[in-house]
Order: structure tokens, then sequence, then C-alpha cells
């Protein structure tokens, strides 16, 4: 018995447990996708369950999804799940040239593939593009290409926060694009036809059809994802306790079951904080300044060849105008590459080819380090 074969018997053997309970878990109902021969599914972002939530939707097909390297290296989980659902590894804030030939590979031996072509799971509740090449990826797969969208999903668990909350989510099949059709497409038309059927604005959807999604302590988390107060305009002051998100300079909001704020001022949700959050920022990039924000305790790590990881130290974390430093490195931005984040606490970037992870507590926020490098680099 080959490994396909293997993962062909283990999906079928626990496709009725794992969609029991995911259905459950989530309130989560969806498309059953019917296509001959192997295909990429390409979905929206929401949620860190969302390789399972598709795969409900797969049920006669076994499917390789593209998944951050870091799950790698978590010992013998990661073998387990290397030998139960063969991932393929992606390393974020890096080169995916690898990852491309893997995927490739697997569509040239018959075997389906999904990824989440965005790279990264969305912080407010709209979908972001995909990656400009994703188009020449399908068009040079020969499979046909599945476009798919996770509805619901970032109000169910939205990314900042260890609190699910009950309300509705739905997986749609949007689009099924054959080989032949993708052949009478230019890459970019097939990459604009990818953005076009994942898309999702939670707000646009709350907005015409407003729907509750209950649980406990729903701000919980928040200061991962916003950092910089619009009273006080400071950085790193704002924390969550129950429904309340809140700055010791007297600033507040709810977080309500339908995911606004009350009051509705200065912003309606979490989308219109972080657009006005990522503009303060690229104001903030165009200023000298000796420093711009700090964090302690934060774990310089190497990642090595094998998911392997070197902790550099421990310390405090430094933004400049031009470059990070921590644990005593320094690492320009004219020398970064990449950069990225995973889960709620872990930046990563390439720095002279070398692959880097910060590493803080939870419910801190590194996300202001990625939002000040990518204005920086724009």
């Amino acid at each position: 018995m080959d490994e396909y074969q293997r993962h062909q018997i283990i999906w079928r053997a626990l496709y009725p447990v794992v969609h029991g309970f995911l259905c459950r878990k989530f309130h989560f109902t969806h498309d059953q996708l019917e296509v001959k021969g192997p295909c990429l599914i390409i979905s929206n972002h929401v949620t860190n369950w969302d390789p399972l939530l598709v795969a409900m939707s797969l049920k006669h097909m076994q499917t390789y999804f593209v998944a951050s390297e870091h799950i790698f290296r978590w010992g013998w989980l990661s073998k387990l799940l290397h030998w139960l659902l063969g991932p393929i590894a992606r390393k974020k804030a890096s080169s995916a040239a690898g990852t491309v030939m893997e995927c490739m590979r697997h569509l040239k031996d018959g075997h389906s593939i999904g990824l989440f072509a965005e790279g990264d799971c969305t912080w407010n509740g709209i979908t972001g593009s995909v990656f400009p090449a994703t188009g020449k990826l399908a068009k040079s797969s020969g499979a046909s290409l599945v476009t798919y969208r996770l509805e619901g999903g970032y109000l169910t668990f939205p990314r900042w926060t260890t609190k699910m909350r009950k309300g509705q989510m739905h997986g749609h099949v949007v689009h099924i694009y054959s080989p032949e059709e993708l052949k009478s497409m230019s890459a970019k038309e097939v990459t604009a036809a990818i953005n076009r059927d994942i898309y999702e604005n939670s707000w646009e959807n709350q907005t015409l059809h407003p729907i509750p999604y209950y649980g406990k302590e729903l701000a919980s988390g928040m200061e991962s994802a916003i950092s910089l107060c619009p009273a006080c305009h400071r950085f790193g002051d704002l924390q969550s306790r129950g429904d309340l998100f809140y700055c010791d300079c007297g600033f507040s909001v709810r977080y309500l079951p339908t995911g606004f704020f009350s009051p509705a001022q200065p912003f309606r949700h979490i989308a219109e904080w972080d657009a006005w959050q990522a503009a303060e920022i690229a104001k903030l990039a165009g200023k000298e300044k000796e420093m711009f924000f700090q964090d302690t305790d934060v774990t310089l790590i190497r990642v090595e060849d094998g998911h392997k990881d070197t902790v550099l130290g421990t310390g405090l974390l430094d933004q400049f105008i031009d470059h990070i430093s921590c644990a005593g490195q320094t690492f320009a931005y004219q020398d970064i590459s990449d950069m990225a984040m995973v889960q709620n606490h872990m930046l990563l970037f390439t720095c002279k080819d070398v692959y880097y992870q910060l590493k803080t507590a939870k419910g801190k926020n590194l996300r202001k380090y990625l939002l000040f490098w990518q204005q920086h680099r724009s």
C-alpha cells in the first residue's frame, strides 16, 4: 500500500466522525462537490479549521491541503498529522517555489490539492487578494479549478480570539472551471476570477441580513489585532474584558453578537478600525523617530531546514524607522524580503535568506510590526 492509498483509507474512515463533529461545533452546512478527476480547490481563509471545513464538501475525494510550515514543528503531533493526512508545507514569509513544485507533483499524479491562496487568515472579516501567480498555477496544473467560499466563518471564530461563537456558517462551491475553460483564459483572468469567487465581506452581509453570533467574552483577544487607540493615539494600551474593548484613557466599545460595536462611532466594526489603524501606521512610517513602539519578552528563533527551531534569545523587540531589533540582533528592512504572521502571536520573516520567527505571549500584539513593514515596503 502506497502513501496515497493509506490517506484515502484513513479519510474514508474519519469523514463520518469528523463531519458530525464539525457540523455541530460550527453550526456548519455545506455544498457537496462532485467533480471528475483531480482538482485544485481554492478557498478564502477565515479560521484555523478551514482545511477540515472545506474537506467536508469532499466526501469522496481525499485532498492534500497546503498548511503553514509551523505545524511541522510540533514534534510527535506533526508526525501523526503527516501520517494521517499528508499536508504540504508552506513557509510563510518565504519563497513558495518548493510548495508549488510539491502541489504540481500531486496534481500530475492525479491527487487533488486544497489551498488558501490569500496566504493569510483574515484579521478583519474581509477577504484579501490571492497571490498574483495563482492563476498561472491553476492553468499549468492541467486539473479542474474549484473555487470555494466559506461564509460566516469570521463571525463564528475571529482570528484574534480563542472564544468561538454560535451562529451560521456555510461552505459554498462557487464554480468549477474545467481544464479546457482555463486554457481559454489568461493567467490574470483566472486570478481575477478566483478573487471574485472567494471574496466575502462579513460586514456587508451583516448589514443586509444581520445574524447574531452568541458566545462568551466576545471581545476577548481583540488586542492582538488592534493596537492603536482612536482617542489617545497610543499603541499597546488597549485591552479586552468580556464584551468590552477599552483603553486606560477612558475610551471603550462593546462588541455585540452581530459583530458591530456599540457605540458605532468612530467605527462600526473592526474592519473600519483596522483600515484607520493601517492608515495611521502609514503616516508613522514616513516620519523620522528614534523608536516607534516596543514589546517585552519576545523570543527570537531561527528556523532551520528540517523544521527545527534554534532559540537565539529573548528580550525587547523594538521598531525603528528602517529596522527592527530583538535579543541583541538587528534586521534592516532592506534585507527583509518577506514577513507574515501565523496564529496571533508569531511573526515570521526572511532576512538575507535566513528564516526567523518572533514569538510572544498570546494576547500581545506583534501585528503592528507586520503593518509597519508592509507600509515601509509599499
